[in-house]
């Protein structure tokens, strides 16, 4: 007998899969060959990552450093999963995180494209600002005791520059659990809604969805059945959410007739 059940096709909401191409492997053997040397080359205090983004969410093929505490096959930040959703800029340099220990890191994160423009891969320095701070501190303890002045280092603050900010306001989170960055994706997205799921009218859900998928959510497998279970619907409510987000992406983008322009 047939099978008379509806087929469920994905939306276009969910973002495609980055299928390996023969350039991009080419790519990656390369970059992942200079991931040591150029690691040696820096400070220890610098961490160099490569993730080849064909295996997302587990994307880290190649890493030299202790920074992060991330190991082959851990996963995407939440900020790289955010970057590939974005239709900007394949690199974002000097930017400002946070361990959950609370040390303050300097990123820089870039995309590697192959012929086609298809994203291959992501190289990422991660760079523990503490170890210089510890220096500047010494330094500055130093000209002290040699009669020249520094200028005080304000409560709270490091004489370090600060960098230029994140695209996102959150801290880029460094997981080495594909769990705990949904986890962390999801919470923020609610937290954005600021109503509780219990209380949450469908307008509420469908924004959850939306950030979720500007955030680069649907780049985890398995996405839409954690989001369904954080907000007690059913997959296929998702993929409506997803459909009606994608219709409205299109009105926007759709021109005013002539005469009515805003």
């Amino acid at each position: 007998m047939a099978d008379k059940r509806p087929k469920v096709t994905a939306p276009a909401g969910i973002a495609p899969d980055i299928r390996p191409t023969v350039d991009g492997e080419r790519l990656i053997a390369v970059f992942s060959a200079l991931v040591e040397p150029l690691g040696r080359s820096l400070p220890p205090s610098t961490e160099v990552v490569l993730h080849d983004l064909s295996k997302l969410p587990n994307s880290i093929v190649a890493i030299h450093g202790e920074v992060t505490g991330r190991r082959v096959g851990d996963p995407a930040t939440d900020l790289l999963l955010k970057k590939l959703n974005e239709l900007s800029e394949d690199y974002n340099v000097g930017y400002e995180t946070h361990l959950a220990d609370g040390r303050r890191i300097r990123s820089s994160t870039m995309i590697i494209r192959d012929v086609t423009g298809q994203p291959v891969a992501a190289l990422c320095l991660n760079s523990d600002l503490s170890v210089w701070e510890s220096v500047q501190d010494i330094a500055a303890s130093m000209l002290e005791v040699t009669g020249v002045r520094h200028p005080a280092k304000p409560k709270g603050e490091s004489r370090i520059d600060a960098a230029p900010a994140a695209e996102s306001a959150d801290p880029e989170v460094f997981v080495t659990d594909v769990d705990q960055l949904a986890a962390h994706l999801i919470r923020q997205a609610v937290s954005n809604v600021d109503v509780p799921v219990e209380l949450m009218q469908k307008r509420h859900k469908v924004a959850v969805v939306r950030d979720l998928k500007d955030r680069g959510m649907f780049h985890l497998r398995d996405a839409i059945d954690m989001i369904a279970t954080t907000l007690g619907v059913t997959r296929f409510t998702i993929y409506n959410y997803l459909n009606e987000i994608a219709d409205e992406d299109e009105s926007d983008d759709e021109p005013l007739p002539i005469g009515k322009e805003a």
